[in-house]
C-alpha cells in the first residue's frame, strides 16, 4: 500500500461507483472546487466522459474499492489512464460529517486523492482473481457444511440423541448417525433431509477441492505454494488459498504491516502516560486470518514432521526447509509457554497465528 502522490499539472477524477451509475469529481489545474458530472456505469458512457479531459497520460483517476470489484481499474488501465483502487476503510472523515450523496463523496474522493491523502490497495490480475474467487467459494462451502451439521447436532440433541463415543464427524459418528431410528415418520424424514444436505454440501466440497488441485502446481502460485507449504500447519491448499489472497508480498514493507493487513494485530489507545491495547482489531483481510489461526493450532504439540509434511518437503530448497524448521520449533515453544500462562487457548492460537504470518512474510520476501 502506497500513498497517491500530488501533482498540480494533473488532472484529478474521483469515481463514486454503483451498479447503475457513476459520479464523477474532475479537480482540474487552478480550480480548487472540483466539478461533478454524473453518467451510467458502462464502457460507452465513461468513454465519452473522459474525451473531454485531454491527454489519458494527464489523468489520474481513483475509485472506492467495492462490490463492483475491478473490471473498471481494468477498463481503464486498457484505455491507458492511470487508475487507483482506494482502500475505503482508511479514507479520512470528518467526525461530524453526517451527510452523505454521491456528489459531496464525489468531491471529497477527489480533493483527498489532489492531496495525496489516499492508500491505494493492489488490484490483482484477471487469474490471480478468479483462483481467489475459487478458493473463497471453497471457504463459503466449509461454512455452509458446518451451519448444515450444527443443525442436526441440535436436531438431535433436542431429541435426546447425544453422541458420546468421542469426535463428532468421524467415520465412527457416521455409523452411529446411521443407526438412528425415530419412531415418529415426521421426525424420521426431517433427520433423512438434514442429513441429505450434509451429503450434499460435503460432495460439493470435495468438487471444488478437486479443482483447486490443478492450480497450485501452476505459475503464479507454484513457487508460493511450495515454500509456504514447508511450515507446519499450512496444506499445499491452505497455501493456494494465502498465495492467492495475497498475490504480491513485496507491497507491505515489514512483517507488522502484514500482521495488520491480517487483522492479527492487537488495538491500541495510547495518550500521553496512558496506554491500552486490547483484542486484536480483526479489520483487514478475513480469509487470511482464518488460514493462520487454523494454522497455528497445529503447533501446540511438539516439534515433529509427519508423514504428510514430509510429502510437500519433496524437492523443496534446504535453505526454505531450514527456516520452516526454525519457524515450527519457535512457535511450537511459544505455544506451550503462552499455554501454560492463559486459560483461553484461542487467545493463545492467535498470538501464533500472528507470528505465523510473519514467518510467511519473511519467507516470501527474502
Amino acid at each position: 500500500m502506497r500513498s497517491v502522490p500530488q501533482d498540480n499539472q494533473l488532472v484529478y477524477v474521483g469515481l463514486d461507483v454503483h451498479k447503475d451509475s457513476i459520479s464523477a469529481g474532475v479537480l482540474t489545474p487552478g480550480r480548487e472546487v472540483p466539478e461533478v458530472d454524473r453518467f451510467f456505469a458502462d464502457e460507452v458512457c465513461l468513454r465519452r466522459f473522459l474525451e473531454p479531459l485531454g491527454d489519458p497520460k494527464r489523468l489520474r483517476v481513483c475509485y472506492e474499492a467495492g462490490p463492483t470489484g475491478f473490471e473498471l481499474a481494468r477498463l481503464l488501465q486498457a484505455l491507458r489512464v492511470p487508475c487507483a483502487v482506494i482502500a475505503p476503510s482508511l479514507i479520512p472523515r470528518a467526525p461530524g460529517d453526517r451527510i452523505k450523496t454521491d456528489r459531496r463523496d464525489a468531491r471529497r474522493l477527489v480533493r483527498l486523492f489532489a492531496a495525496g491523502q489516499l492508500t491505494r490497495i493492489h488490484v490483482p490480475s484477471r487469474q490471480e482473481e478468479a483462483v481467489r474467487d475459487l478458493c473463497r467459494a471453497r471457504t463459503d462451502m466449509v461454512i455452509d457444511r458446518n451451519r448444515a451439521r450444527h443443525r442436526l447436532s441440535k436436531f438431535l440433541l433436542r431429541h435426546g440423541e447425544v453422541y458420546r463415543g468421542g469426535t463428532e464427524w468421524t467415520d465412527r459418528h457416521d455409523r452411529w448417525l446411521t443407526g438412528i431410528r425415530f419412531q415418529d415418520p415426521a421426525l424420521q424424514t426431517t433427520f433423512r433431509h438434514y442429513r441429505g444436505v450434509i451429503e450434499a454440501r460435503t460432495a460439493e466440497l470435495r468438487a471444488v477441492e478437486g479443482d483447486l488441485i490443478g492450480w497450485w502446481a501452476r505459475d503464479p502460485f507454484a513457487e508460493a505454494v511450495h515454500r509456504l507449504g514447508a511450515y507446519r500447519g499450512i496444506t499445499h491448499l491452505g497455501a493456494l488459498s494465502i498465495a492467492a489472497e495475497v498475490t504480491d508480498w513485496r507491497r507491505f514493507p515489514r512483517a507488522e504491516t502484514f500482521m495488520g493487513f491480517c487483522g492479527l494485530v492487537p488495538s491500541e489507545y495510547s495518550s500521553g502516560t496512558h496506554t491500552w491495547r486490547g483484542r486484536i482489531t480483526g479489520t483487514g483481510n478475513t480469509q487470511l486470518r482464518t488460514h493462520f489461526v487454523e494454522s497455528a493450532w497445529s503447533y501446540r504439540h511438539r516439534p515433529a514432521i509427519g508423514r504428510d509434511m514430509a510429502k510437500r518437503h519433496d524437492g523443496v530448497d534446504p535453505e526454505v526447509l531450514a527456516r520452516a524448521w526454525h519457524a515450527q520449533q519457535r512457535l511450537c515453544t511459544k505455544f506451550r509457554r503462552l499455554a501454560a500462562r492463559k486459560n483461553a487457548q484461542k487467545l493463545v492460537a492467535v498470538a501464533v497465528a500472528r507470528e505465523l504470518a510473519g514467518f510467511c512474510w519473511a519467507e516470501m520476501t527474502a
